[in-house]
């Protein structure tokens, strides 16, 4: 039997997985079984930040493995801790608290979130406002905080407590009247649902009511963040100050790794048992993060800046493209064509793109070359061309 015949008999079919075996790679191109090069412009969904097999990030990765792969949270790890002081210096937050997911990190927000609000306005104030095709994880709370029908039908009921709304002002201004909120979640760029930037209305709007009404500001930046859009986080391009912030994906640069940063308000939230996890903080994990952190420094993300532009210019206004969104090397493309047919296409003709709702979803390494990054959106603008 061959890897796809074994695949179909014994891993859960929880995936639509393309016809591609990935055996091998470096940078962002990686091979097949068969040794046919393909340009990687998905990253693993925003993970691999400096691509596939990154030399700094091995040799600290294998460093760490030499000396302890992991120790329980009943005792101190370097890698950690030197992880946590390097994230509050960077963002101004006061606490970390690892796992091993986006959606671990944000089960903490909420939890954070919920113990704050009960503790100053009481037990009835737990409400969560997340906006309409947001995306916040696949747990059971993680699903009733994403606002997309189509993630809960199957699994009801679902964790109560949270309420979608637009993201208008007017629209927020009103469910915030009807219910005792805790928090608002957010995502600076809705990627699952369409790779749609928030406008700087409704940001300043969101910081204005959670100044007012003593509401928590949860930044969900496990796809935003790690430079994907330009700023380390994507926040930071709006001027918000989140009382927490979630991350996951590239900043572990290919080892699973969730964070939850604290601010001020919520930085002595939690006590001694009210949340843990057996990976969370993995020396091997944050080993890999601290080279991935320390190399997005200000000259770094301002490259992020003008490849996102290069790859905005040439495909804003080509056949068969009607309209490019985003922030920084993350980027959704409207096409004519059905956007599965796109990357089919694309994947033909050796280049890997991904899709969000009705959109090809472009999450690059941070590093690519420009001359891989232009050759594999020329194949893109071809494939997009009319029949």
């Amino acid at each position: 039997m061959n890897i796809f015949e074994l695949d179909d008999l014994y891993v859960a079919h929880t995936y639509s997985r393309f016809p591609l075996s990935i055996k091998k790679g470096h940078g962002s191109v990686v091979l097949d079984e068969n040794g046919k090069e393909y340009i990687d412009l998905g990253s693993g969904i925003a993970v691999n930040s400096f691509g596939i097999c990154d030399e700094e990030w091995i040799k600290a990765v294998s460093a760490q493995l030499t000396m302890v792969q992991h120790t329980s949270n009943l005792y101190y790890s370097e890698p950690c801790i030197k992880l946590a002081e390097a994230l509050c210096i960077r963002t101004g937050m006061k606490m970390v608290f690892f796992s091993n997911s986006g959606a671990e990190a944000n089960e903490c927000a909420i939890k954070a979130a919920r113990k704050y609000a009960e503790d100053k306005k009481g037990a009835d104030c737990f409400t969560i406002i997340t906006l309409n095709n947001s995306f916040h994880g696949r747990t059971l709370t993680t699903l009733a905080a994403t606002g997309q029908e189509a993630f809960h039908k199957d699994f009801l009921p679902l964790t109560p407590g949270f309420v979608h709304c637009e993201p208008e002002p007017e629209a927020l201004l009103k469910t915030i009247f009807e219910h005792k909120v805790a928090a608002i979640m957010f995502e600076v760029v809705r990627g699952e649902g369409g790779v749609v930037p928030m406008s700087r209305e409704f940001a300043d709007t969101i910081a204005e009511v959670a100044k007012n009404e003593d509401i928590l500001l949860i930044a969900d930046e496990v796809q935003t963040g790690n430079g994907r859009c330009g700023k380390l986080y994507g926040y930071m391009k709006y001027g918000l100050t989140p009382d927490i912030v979630t991350t996951a994906k590239g900043l572990g640069g290919g080892l699973p790794l969730g964070v939850t940063m604290l601010g001020e308000k919520v930085e002595n939230v939690f006590s001694p048992g009210m949340n843990g996890s057996t990976f969370g903080g993995n020396p091997v994990c944050c080993a890999g993060a601290l080279s991935i952190l320390g190399r997005i420094n200000d000259d770094f993300l301002a490259e992020v800046e003008k490849k996102s532009e290069f790859v905005f210019k040439m495909l804003e206004g080509a056949e068969g493209v009607e309209n490019v969104t985003g922030l920084g090397l993350m980027i959704g493309i409207k096409t004519k064509k059905p956007a599965k047919q796109v990357a089919q296409e694309c994947m033909e003709k050796g280049v890997l793109v991904l899709t969000a709702k009705d959109k090809v979803r472009l999450l690059p390494a941070l590093n690519i070359p420009y001359e891989l990054l232009e050759k594999g959106v020329n194949v893109i603008k071809n494939v997009c061309l009319a029949e």
